[in-house]
């Protein structure tokens, strides 16, 4: 009998941690109210939560019959990549599994830390992880803090404001 590894989140229902689900619709009222940027302090309660990484089915090879009508023949899971406007890509992720469901309900989600998320991202070379592109809150992490994060470094209060620094363990 074959056995699964834990992926670490027994017991997952899917749903959105309280505390994530605050920081982004504090995030959000700030934006709103055009207070001053409150994006650190979201990634900073953000950083240790657990994300839905969306795998979809990408056709891999087609099969053509006797009357020339196509049939999939193999098909492979993939991770979702966007293309920005500005030509750069970004992983989408989502903090629950109604988000995730909004955007594209045949989506198989995949349970991982931000972190290890962030660290995909990197291997995929994208620029940027989008959280919740449904909703109801969206989030992006870019540029060095894609690359803190997926380094395993922690976001920090300091004298003056926010600067990450090594997870020492």
């Amino acid at each position: 009998m074959r056995s699964l590894p834990d992926p670490g989140f027994a017991g997952d229902d899917g749903g959105v941690d309280p505390a994530v689900s605050a920081a982004l619709e504090a995030y959000d009222a700030a934006l709103e109210a055009r207070a001053p940027d409150p994006h650190d302090h979201t990634l900073a309660v953000l950083q240790d939560a657990r994300v839905l990484v969306p795998v979809v089915a990408v056709l891999s090879e087609v099969a053509y019959d006797e009357a020339g009508l196509a049939h999939d023949k193999t098909s492979d899971m993939a991770a979702v990549l966007l293309t920005g406007r500005d030509g750069r890509t970004a992983l989408l992720a989502f903090t629950g599994s109604a988000s995730l469901t909004a955007w594209d309900p045949a989506a198989r989600p995949v349970p991982v830390p931000l972190r290890q998320a962030a660290q995909a991202a990197i291997q995929d070379g994208a620029a940027a992880l989008v959280l919740d592109l449904a909703g109801p809150v969206q989030f992006v992490i870019e540029e060095d803090d894609l690359a803190s994060l997926a380094a395993g470094h922690r976001l920090v209060r300091v004298e003056g404001g926010w600067g990450w620094a090594a997870d020492v363990q």
